[in-house]
């Protein structure tokens, strides 16, 4: 199950989902940790002419959709059955720990006066662990505390003002116990005010209508690690109000968003706001430490194992990069800043890592046919540093590249360098982008030399006059031997080499990241003839002839496969790299409307939130796999960008891209 909202400030995120219910509650960092987990829920329910409805129900007819330039959520909940609609506002306060639900309720009966009461339920898994938890009503602050340890999380509603007057707590999961809710049935709760262990809690609210008549609800949650800390977010809302921080919020978000005064010259009304809605769930998903998840989709198992929720450093860093290019280097500076932290004595990254800094789960052995071998995807590192050389020419921030010369840049630097197989060249094997394949891949070796490029150009800013000539020396040497070595007879570049009993193997797979690779990192000009008929044979193999349209991956991909075709599902990422290079290779305004025209292929399969997922059902447009991907969304903002800076570069309007 899919998510369909993502909400956040750094520290506190939340994702809904498609039953407007809470999915994912991750405190105190954005994908660390879960506190419902995923297969739990905090649920609304309406109880109304003696029967109770949870939205959960089919009766329900949920719109989930997002507020345009504004991290808030915008959904309707609509019962013809029990006459009942709700609008609500979601959002996190972008200045505390505080998700906010403001709810407008209204009665659609057209006649009589009726009762209809709101119900919130909620299970919590602290520490993602569902043991030794307390739940209790604190009289003092008149709400409702779940704690262990110091996760303690507070609950708390009004309705038309007045706080809530009915409320319980219990035991589910355990005893024979199904839940709390269950009490909310008849349309009270019985007021039991402690319980312990795995426990969850109801509140309940109130209020009179008149036909057609809409009264306001306020719902909120404040997260800390002491009781005294969310009694003081608690006393913070009631004092200025929640209506106060809802529109707070959104103003903090629109200012945000609107520094960036793109022309967007030419560009459909659909992907304006997926780019700003991208740009929003790129930064949902970013920690205060600086640490940029992939996802914050619990329900999206990586290889059955794990989530998504780590720091791969390949997908940060075209996320900091999108964000960068964008204007905001506030946030990139601290990924960076991130990355300096975390970074191995050797000058390598590991696989990923979580949010808190620490090495976060993998599938990558030490040890491989009995020789010890570093567990790594080099093309990681090598994004970082690739990235970091483009933060500054936008940031011209020459004191923090200082800062870090040694301890980061020049450390990836070295190690690239030194991490070359003599006889040809390239780097030594690693494991390829897709994290799939250990050898030497043509995208890799790109971006090596992309990043070899980089360590360079520090460098010399820095008068560092044998570490420049070093680094040029060693992109110089790998450049070539990618042309050598990767480039075959049937017109493209190899997926990747590995070294065997004596020869190279080569895996001839297209792969759509091999000629991307190739332009991306400068390696080859777009009108160069091996480049454009490498981009040619890739786009051929991958795109199925009939369906939705986009580009898959790699040829034979079963990953998530929904058909029996050899080419497998489209992704976002690799659609978008295809209209990277036509943009690249434009010569007129009008060689960019297959561009446009991409462009408006994602805002078709994205969700009415905006949130785009890895890859979609070839057949029926269905987003697949993990949601929102924050890769997806980085490079959706690089093409835009992309695109309206070769605008500029054509004279066709000015000042596309003010960041520049």
């Amino acid at each position: 199950m899919s998510k369909a909202l993502t909400l956040g400030n750094g520290s506190l995120l939340v994702n809904l989902g498609p039953r407007a219910e809470v999915r994912d509650l991750y405190f105190p960092y954005a994908g660390l940790e879960n506190h419902v987990g995923g297969h739990l829920a905090h649920s609304l329910g309406v109880f109304a002419d003696g029967r109770l409805s949870w939205l959960n129900d089919p009766e329900w007819e949920i719109i989930i959709d997002s507020e345009d330039d504004v991290l808030a959520g915008k959904i309707r909940a609509t019962s013809a059955a029990l006459g009942v609609s709700l609008l609500f506002t979601d959002l996190v306060y972008n200045e505390k720990n505080i998700f906010l639900r403001k709810v407008v309720v209204k009665n659609t009966r057209p006649s009589g006066a009726r009762s209809i009461k709101v119900f919130f339920h909620h299970q919590f898994e602290l520490y993602e662990s569902h043991t030794a938890h307390t739940a209790y009503y604190d009289p003092d602050c008149r709400a409702i505390i779940h704690y262990r340890n110091r996760r303690v999380f507070l609950v708390n509603a009004t309705f038309e003002g007045k706080p809530f007057d009915d409320y319980s707590t219990g035991v589910f999961g355990s005893e024979g116990k199904e839940g709390t809710h269950k009490d909310a049935e008849d349309g009270l709760l019985a007021k039991n005010n402690i319980e312990h262990g795995q426990v969850d809690s109801v509140l309940g609210l109130e209020a009179s209508f008149q036909p057609l008549e809409e009264k306001l609800l306020y719902y909120w949650l404040a997260a800390g690690e002491a009781i005294n800390e969310v009694a003081i977010l608690n006393a913070y809302v009631v004092e200025h109000g929640p209506g106060h921080l809802v529109e707070t919020t959104k103003n903090f978000w629109r200012a945000w968003v609107g520094r960036r005064a793109f022309s967007f010259y030419g560009l459909s009304t659909d992907v304006v706001r997926l780019f700003n809605k991208s740009l929003l769930i790129i930064r949902a998903h970013v920690s205060t430490n600086g640490a940029i998840i992939a996802s914050s989709d619990s329900n999206a198992w990586q290889k059955g194992k794990d989530t998504y929720a780590y720091v791969w450093p390949r997908d940060a860093a075209i996320a900091a990069l999108a964000l960068s290019a964008a204007g905001d280097t506030s946030v990139a500076k601290s990924f960076f800043g991130f990355c300096n932290n975390i970074i191995s004595p050797g000058g390598y990254f590991m696989h990923k890592y979580s949010p808190d800094g620490s090495l976060g789960s993998s599938w990558h052995p030490w040890l491989r046919n009995g020789e010890v071998q570093l567990p790594i995807q080099e093309d990681a590192t090598a994004l970082v540093l690739w990235s970091l050389w483009r933060y500054y020419e936008i940031s011209k921030d020459l004191e923090f590249i200082e800062s870090i010369y040694n301890s980061l840049i020049k450390r990836i630097g070295d190690f690239l360098v030194i991490y070359r197989d003599e006889a040809t060249g390239l780097p030594k094997p690693s494991y390829d982008l897709w994290e799939e394949k250990w050898g030497v891949s043509t995208y890799t070796a790109a971006a090596v030399a992309g990043a070899l490029e980089a360590a360079g150009h520090f460098a010399h800013l820095l008068g560092k006059v044998k570490s420049e000539k070093v680094y040029y020396d060693a992109a110089a040497t790998m450049k070539q031997a990618i042309v050598d070595h990767l480039y075959n007879d049937k017109g493209y570049f190899a997926k990747l080499i590995k070294p065997g009993a004596g020869e190279i193997i080569y895996d001839q797979t297209i792969d759509a990241s091999s000629a991307y690779g190739l332009f991306i990192f400068n390696l080859l000009p777009p009108t160069d003839g091996r480049l454009k008929r490498a981009v040619e044979i890739t786009a051929k193999a991958l795109t199925a002839n009939q369906g939705i349209g986009g580009l898959a991956r790699y040829e034979h991909d079963a990953y998530n496969r929904v058909t029996q075709s050899s080419i497998g599902n489209p992704w976002f990422i690799s659609t978008l790299w295809d209209a990277q290079y036509k943009i690249a290779a434009a010569k007129t305004e009008s060689d960019l409307a297959s561009v446009k025209a991409i462009l408006n292929w994602c805002a078709k399969y994205a969700e009415r939130s905006g949130i785009l997922s890895e890859q979609l059902n070839p057949l029926s447009g269905e987003q697949l796999s993990v949601s929102p991907l924050v890769w997806s969304h980085a490079e959706l903002v690089r093409t835009v960008i992309a695109y309206l800076d070769k605008l500029e570069s054509l004279g066709v309007c000015k000042a596309c891209n003010p960041v520049y």
